[in-house]
């Protein structure tokens, strides 16, 4: 299990093992942990200030390069979780509470189907509007608004989010020489 210490100057050391740290040797150490629990327990009488202290000492620095330094905490729960989070790219084992993680599992066949669309149901207003685009002459925003007692804005939400993006379904749209515009499925 990995060991962490914390000296004076708020520096934290990660170890394979407690005996390591003691055998490194370390006289400045203030103490050493194995758990976020254990450094809530270490850190219960640190004013909120150091928390920022000793996150600052490591923010910024490789391997924390994307850390930005903090100017207070708000609370010590969340100090102490910022900081074991990120104290744990130190050691390439996983925290000694985190869970391993699960192999993917295969794809099923049910999964493959989940994003492919279905046919609409029979008389469905989603049916409607794919016959009334089907026809040669198409339909019009009014045609469509007419058939299924939806908005302007629903119905082009619809075209271009159930029927284009999900169905796949090709929906082009013209001018009508009377100005209108003309939706149909190719």
């Amino acid at each position: 299990m990995t060991t962490f210490t914390l000296d004076t100057d708020n520096n934290i050391t990660a170890f394979a093992a407690l005996e390591d740290a003691l055998n490194y040797g370390i006289g400045s150490t203030e103490a050493a942990f194995s758990s976020d629990e254990e450094l809530a327990k270490l850190s219960a009488a640190w004013p909120l200030a150091r928390y920022a202290e000793v996150w600052n000492s490591f923010a910024g620095v490789v391997p924390f390069g994307d850390l930005k330094p903090v100017k207070k905490f708000m609370d010590r729960k969340t100090a102490v979780a910022r900081i074991w989070k990120a104290i744990q790219v130190l050691t390439p084992a996983p925290a000694q509470h985190a869970a391993p993680a699960a192999p993917k599992a295969a794809e099923s066949s049910t999964d493959a189907t989940k994003n492919v669309a279905r046919p609409p149901r029979e008389f469905s207003k989603k049916a409607i509007v794919i016959e009334l685009l089907k026809r040669a002459e198409g339909a019009t925003l009014k045609e469509i608004q007419a058939a299924t007692d939806w908005q302007a804005h629903s119905v082009r939400g619809f075209l271009s989010g159930s029927l284009g993006k999900k169905m796949g379904l090709k929906i082009e749209s013209t001018k009508r020489e009377d100005g209108d515009r003309c939706y149909h499925v190719r």
